[in-house]
């Protein structure tokens, strides 16, 4: 296509929803030169006085900083994030114990959603080939030929032609609709017995009620709660929990009761009153895992971010693994020359098996998360993989850091850490097999002198019993 003056015009990308990924994605798309039309329902969060959405706290790590750097953003979201070097496992008793995330250094950063996503929509409006279009509702869209039809609130519709339409339009996509019509489009969703509920701990005195740099969890092997650090020096609590517990607590007192019983350290740092009202604010939300293939429609129309790959919130790589999205489709756009008829069938190739692959793995995490992590053995084996990560940084790594702060790709993680998991097992059957074999050999060669043995034990059980005379 060219201008009036000869030269190529750079095709038009309608990017629809105005979101964490698709606001990113806005910026990607507008530093290549592309003329960007970003297309929202709600109003500009950044002149709402309720945001309205989702509020679970972001855990940003390496995949979503390198998707930041590209557009020059990282440095000012991580300066406007708290790190948290480990877990900090609370027992019932109140106990407190560290889990670290990695080696001395790495850490993850506790983001707020709605300020991250403001600050991506005012850097795509700095980009004088970029529109911001809020209050714009999807109505249809033509996969042929890349008509759209927007609904507005004041009743009036607008249509617009774009040469690419990117639908990062959330787990509950208005794109994704027109793929479930066709044939060979592979769709499934999956939704958790367990809901969410947000509650708030103040700060005291103007400081944190508990240690910052750490992400807690209260595990209590069929649900848990966990609190991430805001820059405001609160904590956002989310109390995660199979939804027919949520319902047997019908009272303020039953709530106070419930959380005595589970996690008493907690009472006195939300607060007796705030807990009996927010805990009744709004009833447990849902979380939703969605799994589709593949990832586009001809060279039209590409999902990303949620649209494509909704995950549950407790491998902190739904956010990252969008954002990921965005820097794997330009790396193609580069190999196939901004060739949307080859880049989009090689995105969904590529894509495809590792998002699938986070979303198991999130659904995964949740049991180690409320589970495992009570276990001595599970502790035990991060111990042995930490010092094998030590000793042989290269052959041993574990699943968290290459998920974490790498970007290996999911399923490629994946696929290591079961053969990993496979040679160590074995490594440590092998050692404690070998302990035995050889202390019964010495045993045998060497055996004690059973006279020698008989008095000591003798001693012993008097002393028990002189222990239980009163």
């Amino acid at each position: 296509m060219e201008n009036s003056t000869g030269r190529p015009t750079k095709k038009t990308v309608a990017v629809v929803g105005g979101g964490l990924v698709g606001a990113l994605n806005a910026c990607f798309f507008a530093k290549r030169g592309f003329n960007v039309e970003v297309f929202e329902t709600r109003e500009d969060i950044r002149q709402a006085k309720v945001v309205k959405g989702r509020s679970i706290n972001l855990a940003l790590s390496h995949r979503g900083r390198q998707a930041l750097k590209q557009v020059g953003m990282e440095d000012k979201i991580v300066s406007q994030g708290i790190p948290m070097n480990s877990r900090m496992i609370h027992s019932v008793s109140g106990q407190q114990s560290q889990i670290p995330y990695g080696k001395k250094g790495q850490f993850i950063l506790s983001v707020d959603r709605a300020n991250l996503n403001k600050e991506l929509l005012t850097e795509a409006e700095t980009y004088p080939n970029t529109k911001l279009n809020f209050d714009h509702k999807l109505q249809d869209w033509s996969a042929e030929t890349g008509q759209m039809t927007f609904a507005r609130s004041d009743g009036s519709r607008e249509q617009i032609k774009a040469d690419l339409i990117v639908g990062c339009d959330g787990a509950f996509s208005a794109i994704r609709k027109q793929f479930l019509r066709r044939s060979r489009f592979n769709y499934s969703q999956t939704y958790i017995p367990h809901g969410y509920l947000e509650l708030t701990m103040p700060s005291i005195n103007g400081e944190f009620a508990m240690k910052p740099n750490h992400l807690h969890i209260w595990p209590r092997n069929t649900f848990m709660m966990i609190a991430l650090p805001n820059m405001d020096k609160t904590f956002t609590c989310t109390l995660f929990m199979p939804f027919e517990e949520f319902e047997k607590i019908t009272t303020g007192d039953e709530v106070i009761d419930f959380f005595q019983e589970y996690f008493p350290d907690a009472i006195p740092l939300i607060g007796v009153d705030a807990l009996k009202t927010d805990y009744f604010r709004l009833p447990g939300q849902a979380m939703v895992s969605i799994k589709c293939s593949p990832y586009h429609i001809g060279d039209k129309c590409v999902l990303m971010g949620d649209a494509a790959h909704a995950v549950v919130p407790f491998y902190g790589q739904g956010m990252n693994a969008g954002f990921e999205d965005c820097i794997v489709f330009g790396e193609i756009m580069d190999q196939l020359n901004e060739d949307f008829s080859a880049v989009l069938p090689e995105y969904s190739r590529v894509r495809v098996p590792d998002d699938h692959a986070i979303a198991d793995l999130a659904m995964y995490n949740y049991i180690e998360m409320r589970a495992h992590v009570n276990s001595k053995w599970f502790l035990f084996r991060k111990h042995v993989d930490n010092l094998l990560h030590f000793l042989m940084p290269k052959t041993i790594v574990p699943l968290y850091t290459m998920v974490t702060f790498t970007r290996t790709r999911y399923h490629k993680a994946v696929e290591r850490w079961h053969w990993q998991d496979k040679v160590i097992n074995r490594g440590l059957l092998f050692t404690a097999t070998g302990a035995v074999v050889g202390g019964s050999y010495l045993l045998y060669k060497n055996p004690p002198d059973i006279s020698k043995l008989i008095v000591p034990a003798e001693k012993m059980w008097d002393r028990l019993v002189a222990l239980r005379t009163p």
